[in-house]
């Protein structure tokens, strides 16, 4: 594990009460309009907290994408209780996708890219599986000091990342900041 990468030692974190109030991910997914046959990619899925409820939007599949196999099986597990069958895992790095090109029609990107190292390349591949109309929910933290989450020197301003997606072929149609910690853009390709 890569000194970025979420540690899952601390997966509690990740779908905690606090972490709902502040974060719905409910209320956040409206921003992203997913309709009833989208693909959805979820990358770091981790323990569910956006594709579950994305799952419950869609009758086509949504992929989770994970590093750690444990998130995974976590995650399989909350689905279960959910009685969800239409979430497929997959093990494997944003720098490398393991899907086909323009295959999802939605990707949702929370708290992750911070992690995804080069950037550019995290960016790339989204836009390689997005299909032409398309669009990308991305959510992270500001690079202002925060009393908890990812070190400063890791965040990604939101002026910087709004440059990298419009360098790298996408628009962003709007940005939002639900906390005075956290941005989040919608995005489509260009």
């Amino acid at each position: 594990m890569h000194e970025r990468r979420f540690n899952p030692e601390h997966l509690s974190h990740l779908d905690s009460p606090e972490r709902r109030k502040m974060l719905p991910p409910e209320k956040l997914l409206e921003y992203l309009c997913i309709g009833p046959e989208d693909t959805v990619l979820d990358l770091g899925a981790g323990t569910g907290y956006f594709t579950i409820p994305a799952a419950k939007r869609t009758e086509g599949q949504v992929v989770a994408l994970d590093v750690e196999p444990r998130m995974l099986e976590v995650l399989k597990s909350n689905v279960e209780e959910n009685l969800l069958t239409n979430v497929r895992y997959e093990t494997g790095q944003i720098e490398n996708i393991p899907l086909e090109g323009q295959s999802m029609k939605k990707v949702i990107a929370s708290l992750v890219l911070h992690e995804v190292e080069p950037l550019e390349k995290g960016i790339e591949e989204i836009r390689r599986v997005l299909t032409a109309d398309g669009k990308l929910f991305l959510l992270e933290w500001e690079k202002t000091p925060s009393e908890f989450g990812p070190p400063l020197h890791h965040r990604i301003a939101s002026k910087v990342m709004k440059e990298q997606l419009e360098s790298n072929g996408f628009q962003v149609l709007q940005t939002e900041f639900p906390t005075s910690s956290h941005y989040l853009m919608i995005a489509s390709l260009a």
